[in-house]
């Protein structure tokens, strides 16, 4: 497999973490907290980087590597959050004034993008399963497979 098709994928399994929790939140009414909104913000993140990586990096070659090392690093911000989300602000009655929830307020995407950033519960009520494992749980196995993909990709690009 390609570093370019190392990229996309990252790309695209990142949208499709972004596309499943936006069918949770509107069709099947699960309504998210802050820190489940700042992973979705993660995953944006991570795929805009990667194809932003492959569009430069038919230039500039090394922008390619630096995509797939930036795309590890935020894979290891997002299992960090989701971790978090899981062990501590799940068992918390409010998420607010974690640091998620004063980054998704100060950044303003929160209230400038709320049907994708819109903060709607706290984070014990958004405590949910898909199919029978929690969502921070899955997400924070599919951050893992961004760090790792990442890696691969930045490895493969390390002689180059």
């Amino acid at each position: 497999m390609t570093t370019n098709r190392i990229l996309h994928a990252i790309a695209l399994l990142c949208v499709a973490a972004l596309a499943i929790a936006l069918v949770s939140q509107h069709v099947f009414d699960m309504q998210p907290c802050a820190w489940c909104v700042l992973q979705r913000l993660i995953f944006l993140v991570i795929a805009v980087v990667c194809w932003l990586g492959v569009l430069t990096g038919r230039a500039i070659p090394g922008l390619r590597r630096l995509a797939a090392w930036l795309a590890a690093l935020l894979g290891i911000g997002g299992v960090v959050a989701a971790w978090y989300q899981y062990t501590v602000a799940a068992q918390m009655f409010s998420c607010d004034m974690t640091f998620a929830d004063r980054f998704m307020v100060s950044s303003g995407l929160d209230a400038g993008v709320p049907w994708l950033f819109g903060i709607f519960a706290s984070c014990m009520d958004a405590r949910v399963d898909l199919l029978g494992v929690e969502y921070a749980l899955w997400s924070m196995g599919l951050f893992a497979v961004v760090i790792v993909l990442g890696a691969v990709a930045g490895v493969r690009l390390q002689g180059r």
